[in-house]
């Protein structure tokens, strides 16, 4: 302003350096420890099955994106955080072509289907692991102990048939059956902290929604301590329901969204037929992060309300 010029553009009006690759290279960066973590627990059934998703995920979007004559878009590293995302949420006995399949369903119907990154409103790995579980139950609670190679129920299948609880330093440290990703809660909250450091994720999701989790557990009477490390809630906390497609914008909206992801999840533990509620609770919210962002967005400054 100082030398009289006015620069008159278009928005946006406030840049940033980030791009999607980088942003993508920071989840999966953030991801790699716990990654890891279930290869050394599980073996390199885990690390095929990681490595089947991911490929049939890519695979499925360049060839969607080529049938739909558009841009093929895989470099951007979106697809690779899907099939990396689902293979964390399976068991590691999952026959690798459900794994497959899986990771297709999770790109065509969670993603492409509604004209691909930026307009999918359901988090696209939930979508994928929500079709295995309806298509293949018996598989997907089939788990394995990590000990023993023993096929075994995960904590929170125990707590739920028998009321037998795990200790907090194998659930902390991912010494238990369950899905890749429930190898270690924290591993798991490293990579949450590493996103929070980068600027990626917000806090308010993770925060209320485990905050949340541990309120109405010792409310009700239950362990909060052992809600917050078994399942896969700190995957799900720090990397799906933080999703940026699917999830509130506003800061009031985030908090909404995690309050309501949280009470889902003690519901569905507590009083469901299900052991684990992190799925259905981030998904159910999701179709509900519309409304949300409606009613808690931020008057435009000199906007008269309406009667």
């Amino acid at each position: 302003m100082g030398n009289g010029n006015l620069v008159v553009s278009s928005s946006p009006h406030i840049r940033s350096e980030e791009t999607v690759q980088r942003i993508m290279l920071d989840v999966i960066i953030a991801l790699l420890p716990a990654t890891a973590a279930s290869v050394y627990f599980f073996g390199f059934r885990a690390l095929a099955i990681t490595l089947v998703s991911i490929a049939a995920s890519v695979a499925a979007e360049a060839a969607i994106q080529k049938i739909r004559n558009k841009p093929v878009t895989v470099s951007d590293g979106s697809a690779v955080i899907t099939g990396l995302l689902l293979a964390l949420t399976l068991s590691p006995a999952m026959p690798l072509w459900m794994v497959a399949v899986g990771a297709v369903v999770a790109i065509g119907i969670g993603k492409q289907v509604y004209g691909g990154l930026g307009s999918n409103p359901f988090n696209p790995a939930l979508v994928g692991r929500a079709f295995l579980v309806v298509s293949f139950p018996v598989h997907m609670t089939t788990w394995v102990n990590p000990v023993d190679g023993v096929t075994s129920a995960t904590p929170l299948g125990m707590l739920k048939m028998e009321g037998a609880a795990t200790g907090y330093m194998e659930l902390f440290i991912g010494n238990v059956g369950g899905s890749l990703g429930e190898t270690s809660a924290l591993l798991l909250l490293i990579g949450g902290l590493y996103l929070l450091y980068r600027g990626i994720i917000d806090w308010r999701i993770p925060v209320f929604y485990l905050g949340t989790v541990a309120a109405m557990t010792f409310v009700l009477g239950a362990d909060p301590m052992f809600h917050l490390l078994a399942g896969g809630l700190m995957l799900g906390a720090f990397f799906m329901a933080t999703d940026m497609v699917t999830t509130p914008v506003t800061k009031a909206g985030k908090i909404v969204f995690g309050v309501g992801a949280g009470v889902l999840v003690v519901i569905i533990r507590l009083y469901g037929g299900y052991p684990e509620g992190v799925l259905f609770s981030i998904l159910l919210m999701n179709t509900f992060t519309p409304i949300i962002e409606k009613y808690t967005r931020p008057k435009i400054y000199g906007e008269v309300k309406q009667k």
